[in-house]
């Protein structure tokens, strides 16, 4: 290969796109040929969708690695939290009385100890970030969806919302015309 490759996941993107590129050419005449209907569009499409899927692999990766952190975060956090509460556990009395009490310091510490989890920058910058890899996946998934759709000659999301935004306005000019006809029978 040409190409200076260093990671293993570059690597598997370049490989995919060698073979999935190579394929396309080999079979792209015969199922031209053969296939008509879904079949033909899904073998001129799928090619996009091995690239999409490759390409969802990195945000995947980023949006694991973010979720890993933020449960980690949670979970040290959780742990310091009880071993607070239990070092205070032998200083209230061990009755039925102060079970509220036991209660209410829990719930103390629990709550202070998460704020400042919730408040800190490292959380909030790790939390930002997952959202965002969360939201590239969704795109990606979306994007994938479409040319699925596309390939069946099915209506994408973009054009279902198009036919409900159309929806809305038509009802929307029909109440207001029943509204002037209630007006005017009312005179």
């Amino acid at each position: 290969m040409s190409q200076d490759v260093k990671l293993p996941l570059d690597y598997f993107k370049h490989a995919s796109l060698f073979w999935t590129d190579l394929l396309h050419l080999m079979s792209g005449k015969p199922i031209a040929l053969t296939s008509v209907g879904p079949s033909r569009n899904w073998g001129n499409d799928a090619k996009k969708v091995i690239t999409e899927l490759i390409d969802a692999n990195d945000d995947l990766i980023e949006f694991n690695q973010r979720l890993t952190e933020y449960y980690k975060q949670l979970s040290e956090t959780w742990t310091e939290s009880q071993k607070k509460v239990n070092a205070k556990i032998p200083t209230i009395p061990q009755d039925v009385e102060h079970l509220e009490a036991y209660k209410r310091v829990w719930i103390d510490i629990f709550e202070n100890d998460f704020t400042q989890l919730f408040d800190s920058e490292k959380f909030g910058e790790n939390y930002g970030k997952l959202v965002s890899a969360e939201l590239e996946l969704s795109r990606h998934w979306e994007s994938i969806t479409n040319v699925i759709l596309q390939s069946m000659k099915l209506p994408t999301r973009k054009e279902i919302d198009e036919v409900y935004k159309e929806l809305h306005e038509l009802r929307k000019r029909i109440t207001k015309l029943e509204r002037n006809e209630e007006k005017t029978n009312a005179k």
